[in-house]
């Protein structure tokens, strides 16, 4: 057999394999040997028909099933010898000519090429690692929230300041069918506040989504809208005014610290306003590593410049699923896909240039620190190393969450990588400044 590669531009090739008869020759004649004691044909007894009579009935389709075994042996053989790093799996050529009967048999297969390209992860840019501050009135707001949270409600026939409304908010036209509970003073006007003044249970009070909140993203958690919906929203939506509460504030003692913190670890209104503004700035510092990981990203995809076999890419999109894609599916699909694509490259070439790779130490080191983060938040804040362990086995024996642990840890490696190397601009922000640039407003 002769196996040629066919070079058509940098991440385009074609595989060109010749087979000739005696590649084939002689599992074929394995095989009508096989089938002869098998074999009927009308006038003969069974196993008594003449071979070239079997060879008539049978041998084509013998010949075309051994030829693509062999076909399919060699292409894989050929693929590893000479180390393709390839996109996608290799594509059979059609071949209008194409004779079974010919002396020497051409297959042709269409593969399509990981790309070679230089990745600088120190290249200048203008991205911004934010250090995220919980302020004062942040954390007076939060004082504010724990005691009310923990306060008593106390149900009123008619609203007043200052009181708790739980209702529906609908609209027809935008599906908007959602309940919240609320106070008045999350809205930006007053006079919108006065509107529920002396209402009732019942009651049906009107307002306008243009300029409800001070951050029009508040109409995301109210009216569950989606975030492209919230910019310029400019609708009336009905709220229907099912339960009103005033609260009696909790009081700020021991025994409401113990409940929040456990016995003994927030001793004073200054000690509870330290411990809301460490577990904020904990919170906070994840989410702007997340920025962080995301703003690098976007960079590195839109300034590291390579070919992608994209042609190829989405012919092998229309045979790789369950059911088979159209050609304007496919294009779809592989517009869809493509960024995420170019990242997957990006993100491995990262790792082979700095040398990072995954051991199972650091899945299982991860998935301890995962469970015991987790067992804290529901109270278990001194699990036993045998419970843990116990736990992390189970979870590791599991293939898909091994694999969603693995993406997390590359996750993870990388964003050290890419405060190490991307040299963004530190930047120190309230909470607020901080979401209003991650929405880019």
């Amino acid at each position: 057999m002769d196996i040629k590669r066919v070079a058509l531009d940098a991440v385009n090739e074609t595989i060109v394999m010749t087979v000739v008869h005696m590649d084939y020759k002689g599992q074929v004649q394995k095989r009508i040997n096989e089938k002869m004691p098998l074999a009927t044909v009308k006038g003969f007894r069974k196993g008594a028909v003449p071979k070239d009579l079997v060879e008539k009935q049978y041998g084509k389709a013998i010949k075309q099933e051994e030829v693509q075994k062999v076909v399919d042996l060699a292409l894989e053989r050929f693929v590893q010898s000479e180390r393709l790093n390839l996109l996608g799996t290799p594509l059979a050529k059609v071949n209008e000519n194409f004779s079974w009967d010919a002396e020497e048999l051409v297959f042709e297969y269409e593969i399509g090429l990981v790309p070679s390209f230089e990745l600088d992860l120190e290249a200048k840019n203008s991205i911004v690692k934010y250090i995220v501050t919980a302020d004062d009135k942040l954390i007076e707001g939060q004082v504010a929230r724990i005691q009310k949270q923990f306060g008593k409600a106390v149900p009123q026939e008619v609203v007043g300041a200052g009181f708790d409304l739980t209702g529906t908010f609908t609209n027809e036209e935008k599906g908007i069918n959602n309940t919240a509970t609320f106070s008045l003073d999350i809205f930006k006007d007053k006079a919108t506040a006065d509107k529920f003044i002396g209402k009732k249970v019942g009651d049906v009070v009107t307002v306008n989504t243009k300029g409800l909140f001070a951050d029009d993203h508040q109409l995301m958690d109210y009216l569950k809208v989606s975030h492209d919906d919230v910019h310029g929203l400019d609708i009336d939506i009905d709220f229907t005014i099912e339960a009103i509460n005033s609260t009696e504030l909790a009081e700020l003692n021991q025994e409401l610290f113990d409940k929040l913190f456990g016995p003994g670890s927030v001793a004073s209104l200054e000690e509870l306003k330290a411990k809301i503004k460490e577990d904020a700035e904990i919170q906070f510092a994840q989410q702007a590593d997340q920025k962080l990981l995301g703003d690098v990203t976007e960079f590195l995809i839109e300034n590291t410049k390579f070919d992608l076999p994209a042609e190829f890419l989405k012919k092998w999109l229309q045979t790789v699923g369950e059911k088979q894609l159209s050609p304007a599916e496919a294009e779809v699909e592989y517009a869809r896909s493509e960024k995420g694509l170019r990242f997957q490259l990006i993100e491995g070439r990262a790792m082979a240039q700095s040398d990072i790779k995954i051991t199972f130490e650091d899945l299982k080191s991860f998935t301890t620190k995962s469970i015991r983060q987790q067992m804290a938040q529901f109270g278990q804040t001194n699990p036993t190393d045998e419970e843990v362990q116990g736990i992390v086995a189970r979870v590791l024996a599991n293939q898909d969450e091994v694999k969603r642990l693995s993406d997390q840890v590359v996750a993870e490696k990388l964003l050290e990588l890419f405060k190490e190397k991307a040299n963004p601009t530190t930047k120190e922000v309230t909470y607020e400044e901080f979401i209003a640039a991650s929405y880019g407003e």
